[in-house]
């Protein structure tokens, strides 16, 4: 399990570089989980190293979830998380340790998914635990990204008689 160190490897960086670098990856990590959202399945890849993998301690699907290789993981993405599955992901208070051209980061994340075609809507939380690589373009991406749930919860639609989609996202990529 990753442990946070704070900044203090960003000690050996110029100071400017260092900042560059925490900043990248914290927009790497937010444009991966916009296009999770937005179902930007055609964009998604270019946030992920060739040989990324993912982690998802979810039990949701059955089991854990691992998937290797950026075209593996768009695909996962676009048939699991198809039109009839709505997700809102929030991950904030970033914790990176930057070493050179790689690093380690923690999440703190909140998401939601409604399975539409299922009746469900599954909501938790949990701390992504992701490691980064800038790339021979210079842009970091991610190799690795995983979580361990604090919790899950799932509830019918079924049981909300009240629940009503009044909108959701209009088109699929």
């Amino acid at each position: 399990m990753f442990q946070p160190t704070g900044y203090s490897k960003l000690v050996d960086m110029d100071p400017v570089e260092a900042l560059e670098a925490l900043e990248e990856i914290r927009q790497v990590k937010y444009r991966f989980l916009r296009c999770v959202d937005l179902k930007l399945w055609d964009q998604i890849g270019d946030t992920l190293t060739e040989d990324a993998t993912v982690d998802y301690g979810t039990i949701a699907y059955g089991k854990p979830l691992e998937v290797s290789g950026r075209p593996k993981i768009a695909e996962f993405f676009r048939t699991k998380l198809g039109p009839d599955v709505i997700t809102v992901h929030s991950a904030s208070q970033p914790e990176i340790d930057v070493q050179g051209n790689t690093a380690s980061g923690v999440w703190a994340l909140q998401e939601t998914m409604i399975a539409i075609k299922h009746r469900i809507m599954i909501t938790g939380a949990a701390f992504y635990q992701d490691r980064y690589e800038r790339g021979s373009d210079d842009r970091w991406r991610i190799a690795h990204t995983g979580y361990v749930r604090t919790y899950e919860a799932m509830v019918s639609l079924d049981d909300l008689p009240s629940f009503k989609m009044l909108q959701k996202l209009a088109t699929e990529q």
